[in-house]
């Protein structure tokens, strides 16, 4: 594989956004890390890849400043070419029964999660196909966007328009040969799970476990591949067999 295939990953100084750094590095892609306050993760993140991938970088934006995206992800492009890859990681959650709901709780939420895939893609999509580059667009939905979760309905109201946002633009970029895929984890084993009553959960999972971050990671491998070149517009649940 060329090392020229520059994937960026938002989200990626921790949690699942650093395991898929790390196993798309040891598949010899060229990774793009992108963290919005923990500087320290990030470069931990970056010393860890750049044995297997000595070109990696880091670049520091909030997903929800589109300003900032823009600037950032723009000068980027011009100084090193479009992006092979883009994996929409980075978001948050804020939960609260709706009627507890503060405004803040909503807009942030709604702003980070949904609003990224805006203020992300928008400058990245017509340099890919400018320079046609058969990309691969891969965002990050969850199981509470396709069910629904108590407690989540800002946090799954986000989820759910990332699944329509990314079967519309599917629909748009087939033509230029660029995949729009979406991966919906379950309960995967991370920070923002990390205070949830296990045991409880372990019995709605049919695979009475958790997932594991590489597990989404390897979905996520595939999808960029050459052997996914026929696959768009699609929801992919990785969660134990929950639904």
């Amino acid at each position: 594989m060329s090392n020229l295939k520059r994937v960026l990953i938002t989200g990626s100084s921790r949690g699942l956004g650093k395991a898929m750094a790390v196993y798309l590095a040891k598949l010899g892609y060229e990774i793009v890390l992108n963290y919005n306050h923990n500087k320290e993760a990030a470069e931990e993140t970056l010393e860890l890849i750049r044995p297997l991938c000595p070109k990696a970088s880091v670049l520091q934006f909030d997903v929800s400043n589109r300003k900032e995206v823009a600037e950032v992800i723009e000068k980027d492009i011009k100084e090193k070419g479009a992006y092979y890859g883009v994996i929409l990681n980075a978001g948050i959650n804020a939960d609260n029964p709706f009627p507890l709901l503060e405004e803040e709780e909503w807009d942030k939420v709604l702003h980070t999660d949904l609003d990224g895939f805006y203020n992300v893609l928008k400058p990245i999509v017509m340099p890919m196909v400018e320079e046609r580059i058969h990309g691969r667009i891969i965002t990050i939905s969850s199981i509470s966007g396709l069910i629904g979760n108590r407690g989540q309905v800002n946090y799954s109201a986000a989820k759910a328009g990332i699944i329509g946002a990314s079967k519309a633009l599917a629909i748009e970029l087939a033509k230029h040969k660029i995949t729009v895929n979406c991966v919906a984890p379950g309960i995967i084993e991370s920070d923002m799970t990390k205070d949830l009553p296990i045991d409880e959960i372990k019995r709605i999972i049919p695979m009475r476990r958790m997932g594991k971050p590489e597990e989404v990671a390897a979905l996520i491998g595939f999808l960029l591949s050459k052997e996914a070149s026929y696959i768009t517009r699609q929801v992919i649940s990785v969660n134990g067999g929950m639904i």
